[in-house]
């Protein structure tokens, strides 16, 4: 099973009990097709960014829900027939999973100071280069300096 978040938004003109009865028929599809609930959240009535189907608002309701993946193109297809929902969005909740506090630091290299810029070369005993154009600019500065 994997964990979802759906995100519905219905119909602004809906009664209440219409605006229930539309979100029990998606979780009645959720749970008839094995999966289980974990959390329904109405939002309430919010502003749209823009109009859909003529409407400037939205009733918002946010589902979390356990399913097999297989299930959830079922779900979809229901939502999309029903006149009451505007728009949905099903998006799959990744969790990461958490190391002991020992794993989690030997896993983030320690910081650097400003300016220590050292690469392996340097490290292992190689002879310090001469940057280009360095040569050039110390010679003629001594000369003037002795002339």
């Amino acid at each position: 099973m994997r964990r979802y978040e759906l995100m519905l938004l219905l119909r602004p003109d809906l009664e209440d009990d219409k605006l229930q009865s539309a979100v029990e028929k998606v979780t009645r599809a959720i749970v008839n097709d094995g999966g289980s609930l974990s959390k329904v959240s109405p939002w309430g009535k919010r502003r749209l960014a823009y109009e859909i189907g003529h409407f400037r608002e939205a009733s918002y309701f946010l589902i979390h829900f356990d399913i097999e993946p297989a299930a959830v193109r079922e779900i979809e297809r229901g939502m999309l027939l029903s006149e009451e929902i505007l728009r949905h969005l099903v998006t799959v909740i990744e969790d990461r999973p958490t190391l002991p506090e020992d794993e989690q630091m030997a896993a983030v290299p320690p910081p650097r100071a400003l300016g220590d810029e050292e690469t392996e070369a340097e490290t292992d005993d190689a002879p310090d280069a001469v940057p280009d154009g360095d040569e050039d600019d110390v010679e003629p500065a001594a000369e003037a300096a002795g002339a």
